[in-house]
């Protein structure tokens, strides 16, 4: 064989190898790049993933680290002709709170005293609840008998019904206590503390009022408002 042909086959072995590298070296480059590329999603994905997962932790952390707040307890007050109607359907003791607009220490009483919680609990399970105010301008007819508001348009004139239920001794806040058959057991004046008009209350409802006088009941008794 000349020097020329090996001289040939020399170039040609080694265009092959060439060939073969940059093929090897192509397939190599390609396999590295869908290798990055796919770690690339990964990545992404992730990434993705993580960012849901605290979105969601947080939302759940803020659902169920806010505290739900109990609805606070409030007597159900109603009209005296609407505690009248109920009574004679279905007897209980009638309570009624006999108001002014312009008194002061009724507005202390509904916010304090008629607020606490032993207190609603109390009026709501034994009595009709009735808010009445002293100055109403309407007329009501009870069994026959018509109250009304004799100057209804002037100031600070009282209606028949308030006059009648606190015997004419105008005092605001009153109190006044009806049993079952709606009649008066007595009227309790001024604004009360929680722990004494527990006290009050269930006078009333033990129906200690019967037997036993007010001091001797008082002094025995043991509420739950300290």
């Amino acid at each position: 064989m000349s020097k020329r042909e090996k001289g040939n086959i020399l170039t040609t072995k080694t265009l092959i190898r060439v060939n073969l590298f940059n093929l090897c070296h192509q397939d190599s480059i390609s396999f590295i790049n869908t290798e990055i590329n796919r770690m690339k999603i990964n990545l992404l994905l992730t990434i993705l993933f993580l960012s849901l997962s605290i979105l969601t932790g947080k939302a759940q952390s803020t659902t169920s680290g806010t505290p739900t707040t109990p609805a606070t307890p409030k007597i159900k007050w109603m009209s005296f002709e609407e505690a009248y109607g109920l009574n004679k359907k279905k007897p209980k003791k009638i309570f009624i709170d006999v108001f002014t607009d312009w008194c002061g220490w009724c507005k202390r009483m509904d916010a304090t005293t008629f607020s606490h919680p032993e207190i609603v609990d109390l009026m709501t399970r034994n009595f009709y609840c009735v808010k009445l105010n002293a100055e109403r301008k309407d007329t009501l007819v009870i069994d026959g008998v018509t109250f009304t508001n004799p100057n209804p348009q002037g100031k600070r004139s009282t209606h028949q019904l308030a006059v009648e239920l606190l015997h004419g001794q105008m005092s605001y806040p009153s109190y006044v206590f009806l049993n079952e058959k709606s009649q008066m057991l007595t009227v309790v004046p001024g604004y009360q503390h929680a722990a004494d008009f527990e006290a009050i209350l269930h006078y009333f409802i033990d129906n200690a009022y019967i037997d036993q006088k007010w001091e001797e009941y008082r002094g025995k008794f043991k509420g739950k408002i300290e």
